[in-house]
């Protein structure tokens, strides 16, 4: 347990950056967080990477609970939450969290490696060249589950909340951009909810796993990154309300592509 001291410090500060990312933009902070645990998981913990990466996948989940809530009450009240998109994309996300978690368990950690890096470069490029439809749709319930479950198991599957993922999916069908983050940022909880219950399952007999992990989570980091982001999750969301978002998201997705060229690199 000497190792948690030392790092608490960036569990704290990995909070503080995922918390506001969360409120302003509908991003639970996994394409962020994976990486950083991934490391220090691997490097100072000395897990084996087969280890390693479900661990920082289910740790970051883990903390978009508590995150996703403090963001959603916050978009509550600003009046960001659409009943009618959050009910049916929770309702396909539910099932997309619970099967995306299965899927990672059982994939070489080499080849999720990969996939993690390319689906990484992906939501990166989708955010800086996807346009808007040119002429206003009504989005369908169905669309809206197909929405949630896609969000879902690729979330789960990645320890991600799904904002990148969902938030330019609905502004596609020219929902409101700050409707869009709101839904996200509630659909993040669902995810992290059904996704961390299915990471828990899916390490409680796997040996050889820190003694302050339960399941694949790792207790210490969840405590250190829900401590701070709780708090900045709520000024990023009066940040969004205030700001139109589109350059913050161009300058987020460079930084994921510069995370998705650390994830082939390394």
């Amino acid at each position: 347990m000497s190792e948690i001291p030392t790092f608490f410090a960036v569990y704290l500060s990995l909070g503080a950056i995922v918390g506001f990312l969360a409120g302003l933009l509908g991003i639970g902070g996994g394409l962020i967080i994976v990486p950083v645990l991934m490391y220090i998981f691997e490097r100072h913990l000395g897990l084996p990477l087969q280890h390693a990466l479900p661990m920082a996948i289910a740790t970051s989940l883990s903390t978009i609970i508590l995150t996703g809530l403090s963001s959603t009450l916050s978009h509550i009240r600003l009046r960001h939450i659409n009943s009618k998109i959050v009910i049916w994309c929770a309702l396909g996300i539910i099932l997309g969290a619970l099967v995306g978690p299965q899927i990672a368990v059982r994939i070489p950690v080499q080849s999720l490696k990969l996939i993690f890096a390319f689906m990484v470069l992906f939501i990166a490029l989708q955010m800086i060249f996807l346009k808007p439809k040119s002429v206003k749709s009504c989005i369908s319930k169905p669309m809206l589950m197909g929405i949630g479950c896609v969000t879902g198991i690729i979330s789960a599957f990645m320890g991600i909340g799904g904002g990148a993922i969902m938030v330019p999916a609905l502004v596609w069908f020219r929902v409101d951009i700050k409707q869009a983050i709101g839904c996200a940022a509630f659909c993040g909880m669902v995810i992290a909810i059904f996704g961390s219950f299915s990471f828990v399952l899916a390490g409680w007999n796997v040996q050889g796993l820190p003694t302050a992990a339960f399941g694949y989570i790792y207790l210490p980091a969840v405590l250190g990154i829900v401590m701070t982001s709780i708090f900045t999750a709520q000024f990023g969301a009066k940040i969004s309300h205030r700001l139109h978002t589109q350059r913050l998201k161009q300058i987020f997705a460079a930084f994921l592509v510069v995370v998705s060229l650390q994830m082939f690199l390394g």
